[in-house]
Order: C-alpha cells, then structure tokens, then sequence
C-alpha cells in the first residue's frame, strides 16, 4: 500500500543566488517540502508547519522518516545519500539539504 497522496507539484529550475550559497529558491523549496509532508498518508495536515521535526512534531517513525525522505527526493529529482538522508529529520532540515543541492530541480 503506497502511503502517499497524489501531489502535483511543479519543478521549476531557479536560477542560482548571487551569493551562490542557495541554488534553488527557499521559499519555493519550503513550499514544495510543505506539500509532500503534508501529503504523507501518516501525517496530520494541519500539524505540519515550516519548523516541524518528524518524530517529535508530526509522530512519526524511523522508517516513515526514510519514506518521507525518499518522497522528497522524488520530488526534487534528486538522490540522497544514506549518510545524508540520515540528517534530515525535520523540515528545516530538508529545506537546507535542497536549496544548497546543485542536483535539486
């Protein structure tokens, strides 16, 4: 049983920051990490803000944690590595992870 909800989002390309430091837009990655945690089947929508942890905010598990990263990369096109993927364990996490990713569309 697949444990996400449809979500279809965009993927835009952004042009890189003038200080370099993020590649794509954060408030655009924001929206779109937004968009697949709330759209995760074991998720409460409503609970789901810019700052939420996925453990100890929104109640999830270790492995929902890793389907809930594997959803993010879906939807940046983007492979993470395990040793990366490891420490991302909140929103704000992610979105540092994605912004500073050259290979994040």
């Amino acid at each position: 049983m697949c444990s996400l909800r449809a979500y279809s989002g965009s993927h835009h390309d952004e042009p890189s920051s003038r200080s370099g430091q993020y590649l794509l837009d954060k408030n655009d990655v924001l929206t779109r990490v937004l968009e697949v945690v709330k759209n995760f089947e074991k998720v409460d929508a409503s609970k789901v803000t810019p700052e939420s942890h996925f453990v100890k905010d929104l109640g999830l598990n270790s492995l929902d944690v890793v389907e809930v990263v594997f959803a993010i990369e879906q939807e940046f096109i983007l492979d993470i590595p395990d040793h990366d993927a490891e420490k991302i364990q909140s929103i704000p996490d992610a979105v540092e992870y994605i912004a500073q990713n050259p290979m994040a569309k």
